[in-house]
């Protein structure tokens, strides 16, 4: 369905495991405790603990491998590069979630005054396309709408709109999409941006 407030919701896991990283994961496994929660809630001992005896294992075997030689201590630089690349892999694997899989397009289309059109995706019940449209020139009137197998259904309406963005979530099988009008008394260029999980795109008028 079209909701306009998806980018908010998409960047709280993002957030979310910016905070656990920071305050739990780090302090707990590294003993590195930026903020001082590690250490209030008891985490950061546990993680100089296990600092420690994998510091102590590791000279352990390099003694035993090299002569008696210990091996060098991680520096604070070190163990920076490996938080930031922890983090790293959080938020990239966070961003990938919310990001929907399948093809991208681009599709431009010139109306004439009193022109319409239609642009139709064929989608499974369940898919969701992310997609933007903007008008160049003047406003619109749209209808964000659904059918197929029998059924149909309204998305959205909207009158003298210069453009819209969201998130497209099939009710069903079928052909998902818009129908735009140019009410202006002069052309408009039209420019639709579609990504996500839909079979094929199609200009209907």
């Amino acid at each position: 369905m079209y909701n306009t407030d998806i980018p908010t919701r998409a960047e709280l896991p993002i957030v979310a495991a910016a905070a656990i990283l920071v305050t739990i994961v780090l302090p707990a496994e590294y003993a590195i405790d930026p903020t001082g929660i590690g250490r209030a809630l008891g985490l950061a001992e546990m993680g100089e603990i296990k600092t420690q005896l994998a510091d102590e294992a590791e000279r352990d075997r390099a003694a035993g491998q090299q002569g008696e030689i210990p091996a060098a201590l991680p520096t604070p630089d070190q163990r920076s590069s490996l938080a930031a690349r922890i983090f790293a892999e959080l938020v990239i694997g966070s961003a990938a979630a919310q990001t929907p899989a399948g093809r991208t397009d681009v599709m431009t289309i010139t109306l004439k005054p009193g022109e319409g059109t239609e642009v139709k995706l064929v989608m499974n019940q369940g898919a969701r396309v992310n997609f933007s449209w903007t008008v160049t020139g003047g406003v619109v009137n749209f209808d964000l709408h659904g059918d197929g197998g029998g059924q149909q259904t309204s998305y959205e309406k909207g009158r003298s709109v210069p453009g819209a963005e969201g998130v497209l979530e099939a009710a069903f099988d079928g052909n998902h999409g818009w129908f735009w009008r140019n009410r202006d008394r002069a052309d408009v260029t039209l420019t639709l941006r579609t990504n996500g999980d839909y079979a094929e795109i199609k200009r209907a008028l």
